[in-house]
Order: structure tokens, then C-alpha cells, then sequence
């Protein structure tokens, strides 16, 4: 579809193009490839520099943070266009939490401590709108590359709220023993796309607190990797814990993960310096 230069507008809610813009998040998923985001700040210069490097999303914090979503659109906006996808996880499965997020434009949410079927029923719907879900609903928000005016009509509104439905990364958090007893049961919940470990913990339910390498957490790694496999969820990783080689999850199935960005940086900066003459 083609309606006019899709380079001339842009609104407060997202750019005015032509062609819609699938979550790159999404379609990796489907396609079994391994996702990598890094942690985002409120910093715009770094987000929007993130944002068009290799990064499939960038991950705004909003439980172990001083920053609340608001603090983050800055950061979110600066990202329009660019390569990586803005998610955000919220403090608690609130679905005023969820709607913030989504609003300011979050293509994916993460929820901590989902421990039920219940609980993650509750977040699937609060991300999703009517039929599949309760999200109210404001407007066109975020950088869907659509054209706002077109899909604000009532003959396209429903295309795009679809569209929405189909593409919003929904990646609940799975940390506690509980959430480990009923794994098969959330993981039966419509809608879910990643489960994803929050490494500390889990460490400290299961009795091995920060033992990452150890026979016990190993063994919890693999029961949520079967079961993920059994339903047709991608397990992730919220970090890869500092010691431990990314691809020891890789090849556990583990493909949706986080990597610090700084000290890559670093290096690349020590090595672009190293081929100057000094």
C-alpha cells in the first residue's frame, strides 16, 4: 500500500510512512534466530547510537531502576526508524503499568515473578486488545511505520489494533520454584512469546544463590528449556551472567537474551585508537 512520500511527516506518535513496520523482534522469533538486546537508559544520544547498531531491541528497566516509563520516552522516540525495537519491563503486573508502557511506545513488555497460569493470563490480556485482551485503547502510539491518518479511519482501525495483537512481544518472567511447578500451565497461556529467566532469582529459589555454573541451576535451565520446547516458547535469558559464554544457553535453546554494550565499546574504541599512529 502507498499513500504519498513517506519521508515528508511525522507526528508525536510516530512517523507517517507508507508501508507497516512488523516488530524485527517477532519475526526473529518465528524464525528461530537468536535475539539480542542490550539494557537502555534515559540517555538519548546512547539510545538513539544503540538503536542503529546490531541490537535487535533495547530493554528499558522500570523494576530495578530509579526511572519510570515517562523518564524513557525521550529515549523511546529517539529510536523511530531505526533498526532495534523499545521494550520495557514494568515493576509489576499491573495492566496500568503495562498500558503506560505500551503507550510510550514499547513494542514488547517484560513482566517480573509470573508464578501462574492466572498471572499470566492477566498480563497476555493487558498487552492485547479486545477480542484477545482488555488494553484500553488512545490512539495509533509508537513507531508502527504506519501511515497515522489512513489506519485512523474506521475502515483500517481494526487492521491496525490486528496488526498490534500480532506483533507486541509478550515475555513473561519466570523466578521462583513456583513458577517452576506450574511452567506447563503458564506456558499454556495464548499469547506468550518468551519466558524469560531472571537469572539472581531463580539462583536464590532454587537454594544456590549466584552459582550459575552449578549441577542445580543447570538442571533448572534444562526443565524450562523442555518445557518452552513442548509449547512452542523461545526461553530466554534476561542477562547472561558475567562469567558464563553467551552460547553455553544458545545451546540449551536459550536465544532471547541481554549483553552489557559498554565494554564492547571500549573496545572498539581501543582498537580503532591502536590503528593510528600515536
Amino acid at each position: 500500500m502507498t499513500t504519498g512520500d513517506p519521508k515528508l511527516q511525522t507526528t508525536d506518535i510516530g512517523p507517517l510512512v507508507s508501508e507497516m513496520q512488523f516488530n524485527k523482534v517477532q519475526e526473529l522469533l518465528k524464525s528461530g534466530k537468536t535475539v539480542v538486546g542490550a539494557a537502555g537508559s534515559p540517555v538519548v544520544e546512547n539510545m538513539s547510537m544503540l538503536a542503529d547498531s546490531d541490537y535487535d531491541f533495547i530493554l528499558y528497566d522500570t523494576q530495578h531502576s530509579p526511572y519510570m516509563v515517562k523518564e524513557f520516552i525521550p529515549a523511546i522516540k529517539a529510536m523511530e526508524g531505526k533498526k532495534a525495537a523499545p521494550m520495557v519491563r514494568v515493576s509489576a503486573n499491573h495492566p496500568d503499568l503495562i498500558c503506560f508502557a505500551l503507550d510510550a511506545g514499547a513494542r514488547g513488555i517484560v513482566v517480573p515473578m509470573v508464578n501462574t497460569k492466572e498471572e499470566a493470563q492477566a498480563m497476555v490480556r493487558a498487552c492485547k486488545y479486545a477480542p484477545l485482551g482488555d488494553r484500553s485503547n488512545a490512539g495509533l502510539r509508537g513507531d508502527w511505520g504506519i501511515n497515522v491518518q489512513e489506519y485512523s479511519t474506521k475502515e483500517k482501525y481494526r487492521e491496525y489494533l490486528d496488526m498490534f495483537n500480532d506483533e507486541v512481544v509478550i515475555a513473561p518472567m519466570i523466578e521462583t520454584q513456583q513458577a517452576i511447578d506450574n511452567i506447563d500451565e503458564i506456558l499454556s497461556v495464548d499469547g506468550i512469546d518468551v519466558l524469560l529467566i531472571g537469572p539472581s532469582d531463580l539462583s536464590i529459589e532454587l537454594g544456590v544463590s549466584l552459582d550459575f555454573e552449578g549441577s542445580v541451576y543447570e538442571k533448572g535451565l534444562d526443565i524450562i528449556a523442555e518445557a518452552c520446547k513442548r509449547h512452542g516458547v523461545v526461553p530466554g535469558m534476561y542477562f547472561i551472567p558475567p562469567t558464563m559464554d553467551p552460547n553455553f544457553f544458545v545451546d540449551k535453546g536459550y536465544k532471547f537474551f541481554t549483553m552489557p554494550w559498554a565494554p564492547w565499546a571500549n573496545q572498539g574504541i581501543s582498537n580503532g585508537l591502536k590503528s593510528i599512529k600515536r
